[in-house]
């Protein structure tokens, strides 16, 4: 039944007010010019913490970042709350361009990358010369991560009271990357760590290494006024137990840098790596790989660079090297 007249006026249509208001719906978002900048020190379950000034805020992402991780290190844009007081909640409106990512994967084979930490220059990578023992496979994967990402490697060697360092260190004498030898025995006062502490200032330093390795310990020892629980290895498995399950932001003192400590890792997949980014952190062989074949594995009969080699230019250890780092990219049981 037509409820008004065939001649209808239009005063006399009723229109129903929206709920949401007169105001045309529209695409564009605020710019968010008067955003504070705003530093990603953890995240967990969705909430982000952040160093916004002198101010710890809570926040989360924006709707309008859509599937955008944020991650620890991530330089961001924040609105709302910023007084950092209990039950507040502020919002992550933009994020910056990172000058670094530290991505991994699961295994080799598994496509799905997964950010480490952003913004940082680099990468410590931790191992205990005993209890548990060394991996080099593992400690090779990280380093082919650090050098696919950008970043300098640090090799930090815990446990010095229970092994001998020289053995590992002549592994990775012919990389040059830069180390020090440390144990949990030294950890007493602050002169203790000052041999790390020196290797690490003024930078933005991620902490890895798998379960056990003292990484944890040695984070507490830097910045002792922020105590992470630690773990111990196993008697049996001589694996250790995971105590650290995120990853964390903290600065050193005296703003001397940040270190990020993350959790333990078991594995280090490098299905995301590139062999050619990967020489770029071998200057000395670089050259060599212009004369290579087209998507050359750099480990294959008709390799440029191995006439580069024999020609003088380059130590054979530095080429061993390379294709030792590069063959950790092929799955091996026991990594």
């Amino acid at each position: 039944m037509r409820r008004y007249g065939k001649h209808s006026d239009e005063d006399d249509v009723r229109v129903r007010p929206s709920r949401h208001g007169s105001r045309p719906r529209t695409h564009r978002r605020p710019a968010h010019e008067d955003a504070a900048e705003g530093f990603v020190l953890t995240v967990d379950r969705g909430r982000i913490t952040c160093l916004v000034g002198e101010v710890t805020v809570t926040a989360m992402k924006a709707r309008e970042l859509g599937r955008k991780a944020v991650v620890v290190g991530d330089r961001v844009a924040v609105v709302g709350d910023l007084s950092g007081k209990r039950d507040t909640l502020a919002r992550i409106v933009r994020v910056e361009e990172r000058t670094s990512v530290l991505r991994r994967t699961a295994d080799d084979d598994d496509p799905f990358e997964r950010v480490v930490v952003a913004n940082a220059d680099q990468l410590a990578v931790v191992t205990a010369l005993a209890d548990p023992e060394p991996r080099p496979r593992l400690i090779d994967r990280c380093l082919v991560a650090a050098y696919d990402a950008g970043l300098q490697p640090l090799l930090i060697l815990t446990k010095a009271d229970l092994a001998p360092a020289g053995p590992l260190l002549e592994t990775y004498a012919p990389l040059g990357v830069r180390y020090v030898v440390t144990s949990a025995e030294r950890f007493e006062d602050a002169e203790s760590v000052e041999p790390v502490l020196e290797l690490l200032a003024d930078r933005i330093t991620a902490f890895v290494g798998h379960s056990g390795v003292g990484k944890t310990t040695l984070v507490n020892a830097l910045v002792p006024e922020r105590q992470r629980a630690t773990g111990h290895v196993n008697a049996v498995t001589g694996r250790g137990r995971h105590t650290t399950v995120s990853a964390l932001a903290l600065p050193l003192p005296d703003s001397a840098g940040w270190v990020i400590d993350t959790p333990g890792v078991r594995s280090f997949g490098l299905h995301h790596v590139d062999p050619s980014r990967v020489i770029g952190a071998f200057p000395d062989l670089e050259p060599g790989a212009a004369n290579c074949p087209r998507a050359c594995s750099h480990d294959e009969p008709d390799c440029a660079l191995d006439a580069w080699v024999a020609e003088g230019h380059a130590d054979p250890a530095r080429l061993y090297s390379l294709r030792r780092l590069l063959a950790t990219r092929e799955r091996t049981a026991g990594d």
